[in-house]
């Protein structure tokens, strides 16, 4: 048996269509990276209603869009712990107006602001500075409209920008996980 196609950004946004969310595909893998870097667990299907923000009774969830989204958790996590540092943001691709691919990653700052919340109310006050200061940044970024002006120098900066994000990210995730499950003090 092969290993299942990663979920990219297309994909996420064809299912996000079929739904009829009310939120774009980069915050909804931002909602869920977010969960999932406080210490959140994705588990059976009532997840997906949560991250989805759907109450039980009013919407059902087709087998095949839980299966990508519950594909996509897996696919996030395993990214997000991967020591090759290999995790991105669900983006949209290069070939996107700029434009469209800066409010692409505000709006995936302000999920991942909704979901670590979610996924970790009581980890906040555990958190060191650096990495509050890094939750106060994706605060910064999810609550700003990015100006741009001159194409090469926005490009630089929003790439500057992605690159942080990126690795803030996975930064709050292991930081997270290591307060979670703390070492026996030992080491091999």
């Amino acid at each position: 048996m092969s290993a299942a196609e990663p979920i990219g950004y297309e994909e996420l946004d064809q299912v996000v269509s079929h739904l009829r969310l009310s939120i774009p595909a980069s915050e909804l893998h931002g909602s869920l990276c977010g969960f999932l870097a406080a210490g959140g667990r994705p588990r059976g299907k009532r997840w997906v209603l949560a991250a989805l923000q759907l109450e039980p009774a009013d919407t059902t969830v087709p087998d095949a869009d839980h299966d990508v989204l519950d594909q996509l958790a897996r696919q996030s996590e395993d990214e997000l712990a991967d020591p090759e540092l290999i995790f991105e943001p669900l983006l949209p691709a290069d070939d996107h107006p700029l434009p469209e691919r800066a409010d692409a990653l505000v709006d995936w700052c302000r999920g991942f602001l909704g979901g670590f919340g979610l996924g970790g109310p009581d980890v906040h006050g555990r958190l060191s500075e650096e990495a509050q200061e890094i939750l106060r940044d994706l605060a910064s970024i999810a609550s700003s409209s990015l100006d741009l002006g001159d194409v090469d120098e926005d490009e630089d900066a929003l790439i500057e920008v992605h690159e942080f994000v990126r690795m803030g990210a996975m930064l709050l995730f292991t930081e997270c996980h290591i307060s979670n499950h703390p070492s026996s003090g030992t080491l091999h």
